[in-house]
């Protein structure tokens, strides 16, 4: 029977209105007809490969609930599909894909052109040792003030990009790792392939396609040690193809801007706005590639808006490339999956991932992919660099991420940050009452811009909030056009209370 009802009786008004799950938007479907759409949804995913052979699904109480709708809409698409032999249920091995997709054209890479060995800038003087806290903020930040910032000691660190290191899920990683180590042949300790191990690269295009709507195949995956390192390799690989500027956007990460400076001669600064990088300014830059974050602009938390997509698959097809770091798009909580650039752009699209954001950046792992014309020189960069990331953490990995472990981690933390983020949300609405918020539907972090006269720049509370034992990151380190002062607050790894706390001192500092 089907039991499709009126979509607004079958949607729960508190769920999201989709899931990271194939990108499914229940806004998508049409009135009355939940069942149908998403039975052919998951038809459509069988038949492309992105849901491949001998691949689970979620359980349809974990899929109706990121969904928002009923149970039996997910369960009744479920048997749809397997009466017509594409899915099976397994019992306690959930519903796997039984049907075989058709077989990918071959992709055949393009010849790399030689080109004269990239630029290397004269390396920093180091800082001096006796530089103390309060001096971290004047002045133009250097390559060593992220280090430094870290080894400070504070009561409340709200710096961004932390995630909450204590959700680590050990014992899963440790059953993992287990589980490894008993099918481990002696053989397997050897170096490993430097573009990665096959099974971490067969897991990464599952996870991609289910998460970010990215189709690839593993030969296409390069094994990296974090999205620094991503960029690192496409620095030095198109510093070798003639390239030397990429443009970055304006707000936009410091660190990130670092890394590919430190490989080029130029970064030339891209407005955002509400819609997302400005692509005529872009244009106007003559550079003909930019570092974009568009599911999650950081630090301002915009999406890039359709228009904006519009314009900037314009200007790739006219031969622009487009390096994707995708940071933290799996931190959504107000809005439905935006699929990545890499999704519509495979050819004009460099797509840089990391399970930094997921598990923790102890582990240096994350993914690159790149266009066909690149893959030889960014894998010549690899091997030259550490001849591949260690095997061990990539085969627990690839378990995990197979097993629905990462999946189920990625849930916890979803709703511990929503907690976080509204508790934040509310002690800024009340300590900083003249302060404007921005990106609070995703990610990791929130932006605040600060009323004229706070306190004087945000360079300068910065410093003062770290006398006074709290860690934020100064708006101002993150831009280099003009733009209000501000501040980028983490929240992720402090408890609520903890949170509470540093935003007070925050909004007794600017009253002073």
């Amino acid at each position: 029977m089907n039991r499709s009802k009126d979509a607004r009786a079958e949607r729960s008004i508190t769920a999201d209105p989709g899931a990271d799950f194939l990108q499914l938007d229940t806004s998508d479907a049409p009135r009355g007809g939940l069942t149908d759409w998403l039975a052919g949804r998951l038809r459509e995913a069988v038949a492309d490969g992105r849901l491949p052979a001998g691949g689970r699904l979620p359980a349809t109480r974990v899929l109706a609930a990121e969904l928002g709708v009923s149970r039996g809409v997910v369960t009744d698409a479920y048997r749809r599909l397997t009466e017509e032999g594409r899915l099976a249920g397994r019992g306690r091995g959930g519903t796997v894909v039984v049907a075989d997709p058709a077989p990918p054209a071959p992709v055949t890479p393009a010849p790399v052109t030689p080109a004269p060995a990239p630029h290397s800038p004269a390396p920093h003087s180091p800082a001096p040792p006796d530089r103390v806290a309060p001096e971290l903020f004047r002045g133009e930040p250097d390559a060593e003030v992220f280090d430094l910032l870290r080894g400070t000691p504070a009561r409340i660190d709200l710096t961004p990009g932390r995630p909450d290191l204590t959700a680590f899920p050990r014992a899963a990683w440790l059953r993992a790792e287990r589980a490894v180590l008993d099918g481990l042949a002696a053989h397997d300790l050897g170096y490993g392939d430097v573009r990665g191990t096959p099974e971490l690269r067969l897991a990464v295009t599952r996870w991609l396609a289910r998460n970010r709507g990215v189709r690839a195949d593993p030969d296409e995956v390069l094994v990296v040690a974090g999205t620094a390192q991503a960029l690192a390799l496409l620095g030095r690989a198109l510093g070798r193809t003639g390239v030397t500027e990429v443009a970055v956007e304006d707000p936009g990460s410091l660190g990130a801007r670092q890394h590919l400076a430190h490989w080029l001669d130029a970064t030339p600064p891209v407005p955002v706005d509400a819609e997302g990088v400005r692509v005529d300014m872009l244009r106007a830059t003559g550079a003909p590639a930019v570092l974009l974050t568009p599911a999650h602009q950081y630090p301002t938390g915009v999406v890039l808006g359709g228009e904006r997509r519009r314009e900037l698959q314009r200007w790739a097809g006219e031969g622009g490339l487009v390096i994707e770091d995708d940071y933290d798009a799996e931190h959504r909580y107000d809005r439905p999956p935006l699929p990545a650039l890499r999704a519509v752009l495979p050819e004009q699209v460099c797509y840089a991932g990391s399970v930094s954001k997921l598990l923790a950046p102890a582990l240096r792992t994350g993914w690159l992919l790149v266009p066909p014309r690149l893959r030889a020189a960014v894998l010549e960069a690899k091997r030259f660099a550490d001849l591949g990331n260690p095997v061990l953490p990539q085969l627990v990995l690839a378990r995990l991420m197979e097993s629905g472990g990462l999946e189920r981690h990625l849930r916890l933390l979803r709703r511990r940050h929503r907690r976080r983020r509204d508790a934040m949300i509310a002690a800024v609405r009340t300590h900083l009452p003249g302060a404007t918020l921005h990106g609070a539907a995703a990610g990791l972090h929130l932006m605040v811009t600060l009323p004229p006269g706070a306190h004087g720049s945000d360079t300068e509370l910065a410093a003062a909030a770290l006398a006074h034992g709290v860690k934020v990151h100064p708006l101002s380190w993150h831009t280099r056009l003009p733009y209000p002062p501000g501040l980028v607050l983490g929240y992720a790894a402090g408890a609520p209370g903890e949170i509470e706390e540093g935003i007070a001192v925050l909004g007794r500092l600017t009253r002073r």
